[in-house]
């Protein structure tokens, strides 16, 4: 029997999910963190002794962490993303990385759209001045007929093209290695990085965070932005430079932000934050209750999988470490 810890909060408080029904009918004792919050280092530190395999959440696996526990196999992740996890200490120490793909697309998709439409209804300022007994009207800004500019055409991406296609937007995209069928078959037009700036009335990030990506949003990027423009990033906080957005933001050639992930998470009060055309929230674009439950059991089978020697490849990150199996 091996003991499976379980990393996010959020999932510590329903102890009965199918993912860890599907745990404990493999033969795993379930570890609970009962730290009601995101684990800093020296925490997962502690919770990782006798443990076998993680779901995790965003909590960091460091090479320290990962160096103090031989025990453990694998670090399963509850999401598409693994900048959490050091991969090449994870690889070197023949630990294995996995991620839960086609499984938190859909909600990323609809938050980046309750960004959208919140900036273009002023929904946050209005909400606000009516709970002051006021009634700010004003005018608001259409989405029809604009340009929104994807960049990153993959799960995520395409979901959000889908829905800004109902909502009669014209759809382009960056993408470094292209679904060229998938963007002809709906009137999308692949276009350079360059262009995708130029051409963008909303630009929405989803893109994973790399060493290519990092400030790929920098103050040259707004520059090349339309005037007025919106920024949309429920990617990774990495790929936007935030002093540039606040400098863009500042000047006014930025028309507003919308944010869902910083480049370090909390992030405290930053610059922008009073801004009227910023709308802030906390990392929570890929979790819903379905997507959510669904990541913690594609995460939960792949430890599974892997503690029994099964190896789902579509899952596992850092694939060289199957090659030099």
């Amino acid at each position: 029997m091996a003991r499976v810890f379980i990393g996010p909060s959020h999932l510590c408080s329903v102890p009965d999910w199918e993912f860890s029904r599907v745990l404990r009918s493999a033969g795993h004792e379930v570890v609970y963190n009962l730290i009601p919050r995101q684990l800093v280092e020296s925490e997962v530190m502690e919770h990782l002794k006798d443990i076998d395999a993680v779901v995790a959440g965003s909590e960091p696996y460091t090479r320290a962490v990962l160096q103090a526990h031989p025990r453990l196999k694998v670090v399963a992740r509850v999401g598409v993303g693994f900048d959490t996890v050091d991969v090449p200490a994870a690889t070197e120490l023949g630990k294995f990385v996995t991620i839960a793909p086609g499984t938190n697309h859909g909600s990323v998709a609809e938050h980046a759209f309750t960004l959208i439409l919140g900036l273009a209804r002023h929904l946050v300022t209005q909400d606000a001045g009516m709970r002051k007994g006021g009634f700010p009207r004003g005018i608001n800004t259409p989405i029809r007929g604009r340009t929104i500019g994807i960049a990153g055409l993959g799960r995520a991406g395409k979901a959000v093209a889908e829905r800004a296609l109902a909502f009669e937007m014209k759809v382009i995209a960056f993408d470094p290695f292209p679904d060229t069928a998938y963007a002809a078959a709906r009137g999308i037009d692949l276009v350079d990085w360059n262009t995708l700036l130029a051409q963008s009335d909303w630009l929405t990030l989803h893109l994973p965070s790399t060493r290519e990506s990092h400030h790929l949003m920098d103050a040259k990027a707004f520059a090349s932005m339309k005037k007025g423009a919106y920024l949309i990033n429920t990617a990774r906080g990495a790929i936007v430079d935030e002093k540039a957005l606040n400098a863009a933001l500042e000047s006014g050639h930025l028309g507003g932000a919308g944010l869902d992930v910083f480049e370090e998470e909390p992030p405290g009060i930053l610059p922008f934050f009073h801004r009227d055309n910023v709308v802030l929230t906390p990392h929570a674009a890929g979790v819903d209750e379905q997507s959510l439950a669904d990541m913690a059991l594609s995460a939960a089978q792949a430890a599974v999988d892997i503690l029994a020697g099964r190896l789902p490849m579509e899952k596992i990150v850092n694939r060289d470490l199957v090659r030099d199996e």
